[in-house]
């Protein structure tokens, strides 16, 4: 079985003390971090931009897996890219068009960088058959983006095994939302090798534990 990727989202942290809550996961045996970038216009919430990225890449060798919640994402894409993001995540519902998507994700890699595409809740994981072949990750969303701390959605888990069956065999599953200790062994039974969890670490004092509990 392939090693199963924790990614803590910041959006949990203690963002006054971030650097160090970005540290102690990294000390804890994480090695990705998740950034949740939300612009109040794809979702209801407003959270960081460019210059929290660019930060924390001066600051940690920890994998930036970047999570565009935002509308127009290919007016980001080299902000973000040249601040330091290792992995860009954009939604395919804020797209034109698949063709669109294909040319956002031919963007991404024009930055040497690794591609990801996320659906929503609502989005069958047919939608983005096509592009499977494109990216390196694909981020199914077990909660509707915007807002952490909600339940896990378990009929969206049911995408995973159909994307891992049309997909090659070294693209990254990740799933975001209501991850904890066992909602993580639902999906990593199904075939998910990435999982980000926020509140599930950020909210426990062991850190390390937490993390170890995911896998």
């Amino acid at each position: 079985m392939k090693e199963i990727i924790i990614s803590p989202s910041i959006l949990s942290a203690d963002f006054a003390n971030l650097a160090k809550e970005v540290n102690a996961v990294k000390d804890a045996g994480a090695k990705w971090v998740h950034i949740d970038v939300m612009d109040g216009h794809f979702v209801p919430n407003i959270t960081v931009g460019v210059p929290v990225v660019k930060s924390l890449r001066r600051t940690t060798e920890l994998v930036l897996d970047t999570h565009l919640m935002i509308e127009n994402p290919e007016k980001y894409i080299e902000p973000f890219a040249q601040a330091g993001s290792d992995i860009l995540t954009f939604h395919y519902e804020a797209c034109k068009d698949t063709g669109h998507a294909a040319e956002i994700i031919s963007l991404i890699k024009s930055f040497g960088i690794n591609a990801g595409i996320s659906i929503k809740p609502a989005t069958a994981p047919e939608a983005i058959f096509p592009l499977l072949n494109m990216v390196d990750m694909v981020l199914v969303m077990t909660v509707e983006p915007g807002f952490g701390g909600q339940e896990f959605m378990h009929d969206c888990a049911m995408k995973i095994p159909v994307i891992k069956e049309n997909a090659p065999e070294n693209l990254i599953i990740q799933v975001d939302g209501g991850i904890n200790n066992l909602t993580a062994k639902i999906c990593t039974s199904l075939g998910a090798n990435s999982l980000v969890a926020g509140s599930y670490i950020f909210t426990q004092q062991d850190y390390k534990k937490a993390i170890q509990s995911l896998v």
